[in-house]
């Protein structure tokens, strides 16, 4: 998963999900200036050259987040290593464009076009000649037609996660010759380029046993510029090599090692030499950038005699000044530590000197979900209050500005700008407004400053583990001696916030006075009967409701990668609080924010992205269906986590995944997204941004933005085509790591 944002999706279509992932689109009419689809707001960056430039052989060593658990991308368990691999080693009928939209592949494709609509939709696929197998055999019919019956659900000796558009079709069948696919639908479908991408040969879909297990960790046929050598779990990282059956452009690197290395281990990986390229955080891209910087040469390191000096001169100051020897001796230990700390930092310096960052934003979008399921956000108008009160201009500027990205809040659930289905229908929700906000929390009951019951306490419970009050809390409690709720922030209470009497639960008191009133502690003439509210502006007091105060618990995901989630939501929360809203920040284990926390509803406000993916209809709708009661008693939510859905919503996906017509598609898909807009129940706030530390010599390869990476023409720039920026190591790498 990956945070900022961790994504939800394991694997939509073959792979939509979290870090990665994008899909197709059907090409359609090109977009003028009314159209509101749009361009892309970033392109890709990855150092675009010739073929002719760039070297024959060498090895690309391409961090990864993990090795895969199985090469089938139709499994549970696929992930987005899995679905990089398909698209390096089997066929996939349409790539994504620079646009977000589906292009046909001529790799393996001559046409493909929908030939009759009455009384079914038939789609015939004219096959590249050349297009064959590692062992030789045509790609045909018989492939498509096992894939066909793996996914269409109806044989569940199948472990397979997904046959949305395999569930319509009626029968494939060869068409004129060796080289035509028929495939007849029983229903129309929409979104027939998403099928067959990637096709898997019928060794691997043709029994249950071969799908469910022949393809987890090897694939003995494939056909693309690269197989699959080597998946060494000890390792940690899965060796990609040159396919000598492949008909196209001869793939330029010899192999390609993809490497499972933790983010926050990439910097270090990046400058011992043993990456070539990987995916960072701002932070790295920082250290990059700065890298690449002139660097004063005439202050000379400290070395090894130098560092004695200055620890003997040290000790000898503190013994002729009375101090401790041993203290003395602490100390120099200590700055030793530092020392080399800080030489260790210069030689990565040195070396990360070789490396430059790449920047687009990633084919996915990051999210405040509100969960609709109970609480005070089952109300409509509180999740409307909520999202009006979110300044996502703001919002977007804080994390893409400073990264030299184009800082726009995305406007639709269901597409991003550049992409066919792209409008912008946040207007459905209505603009950001404080005051209008304010108006619909009133309307639904909770009232400013409104009397608050005190919830009674386990005693136990909170003896030496109550959480640290406010801001305001502590300045108070200072000034009269009181140390009583002192702690160190962590532990707690039963979550009750007091309006009137701050328990320090909400960690956003915006200094209004409404900050704990304890006895001996409360400024003179602010006496007011315990659990009613204390003086403050209406426009920003905490509101309440059958004496509770609305506290919302917003759940974000720790460790590695976390930090910009973290800035964001320390931003919702002050808007959320400027409308009366308190927010009770909740830091969860990486490992269990989905499984324990956002698949089971416990939350009321998460950030995590959802990839963009341009068959909507297909792939969004069980991101935003109505949940229903399941046979066993429970609630089928699929995936939609918020719990917010409404038949029409429904009833135009379904609308838009049997209209065949490009225009007609688009409109529903757009009046989709502005039901969902309305129900309040998921804001888009920005698209991700995408950083990538490219060895300056590597072509072809960096921030792909939408599109599909062309893996046949990655590789090393010769030595006649590198710049006067490529640094030496740069230069060396290409030939030392050739085979």
């Amino acid at each position: 998963m990956s945070h900022d944002g961790i994504g939800p999706r394991a694997v939509l279509r073959s792979v939509a999900l979290l870090t990665a992932g994008v899909l197709t689109m059907p090409a359609l009419a090109g977009c003028g200036s009314e159209d509101p689809a749009g361009k892309p707001l970033a392109g890709a960056d990855v150092a675009d050259a010739d073929r002719s430039d760039i070297a024959d052989g060498g090895t690309l060593r391409w961090a990864v987040d993990t090795v895969p658990a199985t090469l089938n991308t139709f499994q549970a368990d696929a992930d987005t290593t899995t679905a990089r691999i398909a698209e390096a080693v089997l066929p996939s009928m349409y790539r994504t464009d620079g646009r977000g939209r589906a292009v046909r592949n001529p790799d393996y494709l001559a046409s493909a076009e929908v030939v009759d609509t009455e009384p079914k939709q038939v789609v015939v696929y004219k096959l590249a000649q050349q297009a064959v197998w590692s062992d030789g055999r045509e790609i045909g019919a018989a492939d498509f037609a096992a894939q066909w019956r793996a996914l269409s659900g109806k044989d569940t000796a199948y472990w397979t996660a997904r046959n949305a558009g395999y569930d319509r079709i009626e029968k494939v069948e060869r068409g004129k010759n060796d080289l035509e696919v028929k495939v007849t639908f029983d229903r129309p479908y929409a979104d027939w380029k998403s099928l067959f991408s990637p096709l898997y040969p019928k060794e691997v879909m043709g029994s249950p046993d071969s799908f469910n297990d022949g393809a987890r960790q090897k694939l003995k046929v494939t056909a693309g510029p690269f197989t699959v050598d080597t998946v060494d779990t000890e390792e940690d990282e899965v060796v990609l090599a040159r396919n000598p059956r492949w008909w196209g452009n001869p793939a330029k690197l010899q192999k390609i090692v993809l490497r499972a290395v933790p983010h926050d281990k990439r910097v270090s990986a990046l400058s011992d030499g043993t990456l070539d390229l990987a995916e960072i955080d701002p932070e790295a891209a920082g250290r990059i950038t700065a890298a690449a910087l002139p660097q004063d040469r005439n202050t000379p390191l400290m070395g090894p005699e130098a560092d004695r000096s200055a620890a003997d001169a040290l000790r000898s100051w503190a013994v002729a000044n009375g101090s401790d020897e041993d203290a003395a001796d602490e100390e120099i230990s200590a700055r030793k530590k530092l020392r080399k700390k800080a030489e260790k930092y210069a030689r990565q310096q040195k070396a990360l000197g070789g490396f430059e960052v790449r920047r687009s934003l990633e084919p996915a979008y990051t999210q405040l979900a509100l969960n609709g399921a109970e609480g005070p956000l089952s109300d409509e108008r509180v999740r409307r209050a909520v999202a009006r009160a979110l300044d996502r201009e703001q919002i977007a500027e804080a994390v893409l500005k400073p990264l030299g990205l184009p800082a726009e809040p995305v406007g639709s659930h269901l597409a991003l700008s550049g992409q066919a289905a792209y409008a912008d229908s946040s207007g459905a929700l209505g603009t950001p407004d404080a005051k209008e906000a304010r108006a619909l929390l009133s309307d639904a009951g909770w009232v400013p400053g409104g009397p608050v019951k005190e919830e009674k306490k386990d005693a136990k419970k909170d003896e030496g583990d109550e959480a640290a009050g406010s801001e305001a809390d502590t300045e108070d409690e200072g000034a009269s001696g009181d140390s009583e709720g002192s702690g160190d922030g962590e532990g707690g209470d039963d979550g009750t916030y007091i309006v009137g009497e701050d328990d320090g639960k909400a960690p956003h008191d915006s200094g209004t006075g409404t900050g704990r009133l304890k006895k001996g502690g409360a400024p003179a003439g602010a006496y007011a009967p315990q659990g009613t509210a204390a003086p403050a502006r209406a426009d920003t007091a905490p509101v309440a409701k059958d004496g509770k105060a609305l506290v919302l618990r917003f759940v974000l995901p720790s460790g590695p990668g976390s930090k910009t989630l973290e800035t964001v939501a320390d931003r919702i929360a002050t808007m959320l609080e400027r409308i009366g809203i308190r927010t009770d920040i909740s830091k969860v284990d990486n490992d269990s924010y989905f499984k324990d926390h956002i698949a089971s509803g416990d939350f009321d406000l998460a950030l995590y992205s959802w990839p963009a993916t341009a068959f909507p209809a297909t792939d969004a709708r069980p991101v935003y269906s109505k949940p229903v009661p399941a046979a066993d008693g429970s609630l089928n939510v699929e995936q939609n986590w918020t719990r917010v859905g409404t038949d029409q919503v429904d009833q135009l996906f379904d609308q838009a995944v049997a209209t065949l017509d490009d225009s007609e598609r688009r409109d529903l898909i757009r009046k989709a997204d502005s039901r969902i807009w309305a129900a309040a129940g998921s804001i888009p706030l920005y698209q991700r941004p995408q950083l990538v530390a490219a060895r300056e010599t590597l072509a072809n390869a960096g921030a792909f933005g939408f599109a599909t990476p062309v893996y046949e023409d990655m590789g090393f720039l010769k030595k006649s085509a590198q710049g006067p920026q490529g640094s030496p190591g740069a230069k060396d790498d290409a030939s030392a790591s050739a085979d």
